[in-house]
């Protein structure tokens, strides 16, 4: 990777998206908690919910990655209170399909991940991206399971 194309990849919107992670840290006492790990660069997202009917109500998250994850992960905490599971997959799958050169970002709330667009050329960095979504649909899975 030329030196080009890392200042492509790692914009100022990136680099100012890791910046500002809300929701930092851990949930005393989560419903569910769930860790993901990428295997490609050892990043690892973890991540604690606590459930109101059906809705995420608090979150907490510890963001050990790289800085895509850490962009991935601040675009989700900024806008995860009061979503469902199915908006959080819905979402998951959008970010997904646009990394994978078909999909188009996806709108509204979570709007913001279309700074991720050059990672789309960086197939190995796409599981950082997705590791808070990942911990975070496996979290709300795991609450549920409690409940």
């Amino acid at each position: 990777m030329g030196d080009s194309d890392l200042m492509q990849l790692y914009s100022r919107r990136i680099l100012a998206l890791t910046t500002a992670i809300p929701h930092q840290g851990r949930l005393d006492y989560p419903e569910g908690s769930a860790t993901r790990r990428s295997p490609h660069c050892g990043s690892s997202v973890t991540v604690d919910i606590r459930m109101r009917d059906g809705q995420i109500a608090e979150f907490a998250q510890q963001v050990r990655a790289c800085a895509l994850g850490q962009a991935s992960a601040a675009v989700l905490g900024a806008s995860v209170i009061g979503k469902s599971r199915d908006q959080i997959l819905a979402t998951r799958d959008e970010l997904h399909a646009m990394l994978k050169q078909d999909g188009t970002p996806p709108d509204g709330s979570f709007s913001e991940l279309e700074a991720l667009l050059p990672a789309r050329d960086y197939p190995n960095r796409h599981a950082s991206i997705l590791l808070a979504w990942d911990a975070t649909l496996a979290a709300i899975d795991q609450a549920a399971e409690a409940a």
